[in-house]
């Protein structure tokens, strides 16, 4: 591994690692320990193809065509309130949940919430393939790859880690109160997210 690598690393973790719609998702799932492999590869490989894009050269078209940001950036509110009044009613009616016991989501209906939370934002554009794209083509050719491939080795870590290492939370959530603490500040996350939206 080389310099560029370790550099495009840092910078994918230091955007990445926020509390955010798509974190705060795949969070709870880890907790109930429900599709926690599906969603943290699907999450991983959409950004792998996002900062591949970037290195490609996709980073311009989104700076040409602004209206494609706009478009995502009213979809993303609009699901994000969604989501938010969902989190906040079970915040309001909370239940102490297992992953025994937990009815959840499908995984149909899980891999569409995270499309949703990771498609309709646009911030992951602006982040991924405007961000890293414009930084991985400050390097030379070799290097940009190299950079791009330290950035989405970042991705998988951190999606992994939070996936996978949820699990080490759940005997915290095995009462009432913890659960209505998480979705209430889920809720709250996602209302400020898609305020900010709004706001631009």
């Amino acid at each position: 591994m080389n310099a560029d690598f370790w550099t495009g690393f840092a910078a994918s973790l230091a955007l990445i690692v926020a509390i955010g719609s798509q974190n705060a998702f795949v969070l709870r799932q880890g907790i109930l320990r429900q599709h926690v492999a599906p969603l943290v590869l699907f999450c991983s490989l959409s950004d792998a193809v996002l900062i591949l894009l970037g290195i490609g050269g996709a980073g311009a078209l989104i700076q040409d065509n602004p209206w494609l940001v706009e478009a995502s950036r009213y979809a993303g509110a609009a699901f994000l309130l969604v989501y938010a009044f969902f989190a906040a009613r079970r915040a309001l009616h909370p239940s102490r949940l297992l992953p025994t016991d937990a009815p959840g989501l499908s995984l149909k209906a899980a891999l569409a919430a995270c499309f949703g939370f990771t498609f309709l934002n646009p911030h992951v554009y602006l982040d991924t393939v405007v961000l890293l794209g414009t930084l991985a083509n400050q390097h030379p050719q070799a290097g940009r790859w190299w950079f791009g491939a330290g950035a989405v080795m970042a991705s998988m870590t951190w999606f992994s880690a939070l996936g996978f290492g949820a699990r080490w939370l759940q005997p915290w959530f095995e009462t009432v109160r913890a659960w209505r603490m998480l979705d209430g500040l889920i809720a709250l996350t996602m209302l400020g997210l898609a305020l900010m939206l709004v706001r631009g």
